[in-house]
């Protein structure tokens, strides 16, 4: 359970890495253009998503995300105590995540966002966000085990383009991104409302995808 714990902790920290620091990069390189630093950060987080799933999903399975945990919880395929030490570790690495990352680009460590996130379009499209994550993640566990590392890279990579809220569908990532006041920054206020969201996505998951996907 340790090496669990681990893994869980040190790849959503290195999730937020990846998110933060090519925002932070990306904005400072861009010279005003969002569009150019959005794609740098969409892209570089696809490529950590890859990384980390791949090389950490046979010892945890590679959650990184309290949604995903809770979708493994309601499909019994986790226990209650497994999942929440799983939920701690990752938004305590995600935390640590954001701070190291502050840390890599000369930023005060200790910061709250003002990047507002908020409304009927952003949530819902949370709602969309996580649903479809859990469908690639489902779809692809049932149909293609090898391929899940690269359909989730590949799904966050657009769905960063075709989510009104740049598909955050992660509530420790949501979590994190607040306590970082750059270009991948939310609100701390507006943050329990995207978790609330994906939480939402969660359900309808847990209704629909075990009719197109179920267990063997």
């Amino acid at each position: 359970m340790m090496q669990k714990l681990l893994a869980e902790g040190l790849g959503t920290a290195f999730l937020l890495i990846g998110v933060v620091g090519s925002g932070i990069m990306g904005a400072a390189l861009a010279d005003g253009n969002v569009a150019i630093a959005l794609l740098a950060n969409a892209i570089a987080t696809g490529c950590i998503l890859y990384v980390i799933i791949t090389t950490l999903g046979p010892i945890s399975g590679a959650h990184f995300n309290p949604a995903v945990t809770l979708a493994f919880l309601l499909r019994k395929e986790i226990s209650m105590g497994e999942a929440i030490p799983y939920v701690i570790v990752q938004i305590v690495g995600g935390i640590l995540g954001v701070w190291a990352a502050h840390i890599m680009f000369d930023l005060s460590i200790l910061q709250t966002s003002t990047t507002d996130r908020t409304g009927v379009a952003q949530w819902f499209s949370e709602i969309l966000a996580t649903f479809g994550l859990l469908f690639v993640i489902f779809g692809g566990i049932k149909n293609r085990p090898d391929a899940v590392p690269t359909l989730v890279a590949l799904y966050i990579t657009g769905a960063y383009w075709f989510t009104s809220s740049t598909s955050f569908a992660n509530p420790a990532v949501t979590i994190a991104r607040g306590f970082s006041d750059t270009f991948a920054g939310i609100n701390p206020a507006h943050i329990p409302m995207f978790i609330i969201m994906q939480i939402v996505g969660v359900g309808l998951a847990a209704l629909i995808l075990p009719r197109l996907f179920p267990k063997d």
